[in-house]
């Protein structure tokens, strides 16, 4: 979902390293990758506006706001009866006498909002303040008045630095990957989650925030001031290999990621690209319209996804088909391939346009709707399960690629990414 530094924003110029955490925890069968891939590789994931998905899944943004007063249906049996309620006012006041600090009301009140999500048991439910709300619908554009740095959970209670974006203020102050985020403007942020770090460190453009980090080898925590500043997230790589092949990296679906691909896409084009590896690995996932623009670069004629809910009510993405690849094509993909990015692994697959390689995806096929209420906050519910275009429900299982290889941690250390290596000998032989 996973974030960046933004006004607003779980992405805070962060990713959140939503990767395992906001929508993943681990996944089936993804023990051969490991962090020191997701230190190279990885950044975060990403929710959206509109329909998107990422590590915690599809979103679709209902933007009509449900009115308070009137979010029962007509004849629905409720909880807040007069019993619940007695209870309620019971607990506030055994918390106000004898709780060792004193809480705000508005700490409570969003705190039985949080619990009755909980209860669901469903890691992808979840209930939003404003704030959070709005930082959740700035994070699908890519835009965003931040720093310019990705989170992810650290030790010991403190989110950590995961990658610094070049040419932005947090590599011109000097944060560092690794670096553990000990205070923010000299609050302690030990134990806060990324949307709470973030909505500490979001701010007005071309204002700063004191940071205070703690560093690896650093004899005492770092203060180190950033200014805020506008940010498109990169979220496409690209490079020409020798023998013109192209390779294209997508570490997430943002709004802005369509753009991104198809520049990077047409430059492959423009430079006689004869064969394309396209590495989703360790991508979260992301916006829905963004990842079924870029299949419709790629795909024949046909079903992109669709989806179904529990009455049986199906959505479809479809593709002409006028823009389909003419070009061997290998997609990279492991266990923390997520969502979006499985939508379009799972396309090439079903549609045997191209060969998947590395390791099993992570297996995230539920759909999350984010409901808007009239007094400025939301909840996110899971609301269906999505589909491959041939029919496969992948939530729990994954993708397997068609050509299995673990990552070799040790070997990426030395400067070899034995994955990548694999792609290239596929690719030269479909290149044949």
């Amino acid at each position: 979902m996973q974030n960046q530094y933004s006004n607003g924003s779980n992405h805070a110029d962060f990713q959140t390293g939503n990767l395992i955490q906001q929508g993943s925890g681990q996944g089936p069968g993804k023990k051969s990758d490991t962090k020191y891939y997701i230190l190279g590789i990885l950044t975060g994931v990403l929710a959206a506006a509109a329909i998107v998905l990422g590590a915690v899944g599809a979103m679709r943004l209902y933007r009509a706001a449900v009115p308070i007063a009137d979010a029962r249906l007509d004849g629905a049996k409720g909880i807040t009866n007069a019993s619940v309620e007695k209870k309620l006012a019971v607990l506030e006041d055994t918390i106000g006498k004898y709780f060792w600090k004193d809480v705000e009301e508005k700490t409570l009140e969003d705190g039985l909002y949080r619990g009755l999500l909980d209860s669901l048991e469903d890691p992808y439910s979840v209930y939003y303040t404003n704030e959070e709300l709005v930082a959740l619908q700035q994070q699908t554009e890519g835009i965003y008045y931040g720093i310019g740095a990705y989170i992810q959970d650290g030790d010991a209670g403190y989110v950590q630095i995961s990658r610094v974006i070049k040419n932005t203020p947090a590599e011109e102050s000097g944060l560092m990957q690794g670096d553990y985020i000990y205070k923010v403007n000299d609050e302690d942020m030990q134990g806060k989650d990324k949307s709470y770090v973030v909505s500490k460190i979001k701010g007005e453009e071309h204002t700063f925030v004191k940071m205070t980090v703690i560093r690896e080898n650093a004899p005492e925590p770092v203060d180190i001031n950033v200014e805020r500043r506008k940010i498109e997230s990169p979220t496409v790589e690209y490079e020409m290999y020798d023998n013109h092949v192209a390779y294209i990296q997508i570490t997430e679906f943002d709004l802005v990621t369509t753009g991104q691909f198809e520049s990077a896409y047409n430059q492959a084009k423009a430079e006689g690209m004869k064969g394309l590896i396209l590495d989703l690995r360790s991508n979260p996932g992301g916006n829905l319209s963004t990842v079924c623009d870029i299949a419709r670069m790629l795909l024949p004629k046909g079903m992109i996804v669709y989806t179904e809910d529990k009455y049986g009510k199906r959505d479809e993405y479809t593709c002409e088909g006028d823009n389909q690849i003419e070009v061997p094509l290998v997609v990279l993909t492991n266990g923390y391939s997520a969502s979006a990015s499985e939508i379009l692994a799972g396309a090439v697959k079903d549609y045997g346009i191209g060969k998947l390689v590395g390791t099993t995806t992570f297996g995230k096929g539920i759909v999350q709707k984010v409901i808007n209420l009239s007094d400025g906050s939301a909840v996110k519910l899971t609301v269906s399960s999505y589909f491959t275009p041939n029919g496969n429900n992948i939530h729990g299982i994954g993708i397997e690629p068609d050509v299995e290889i673990a990552f070799d941690a040790e070997l990426y250390k030395s400067g070899t990414d034995n994955q990548l290596e694999k792609a290239k000998a596929v690719l030269a032989d479909m290149m044949q």
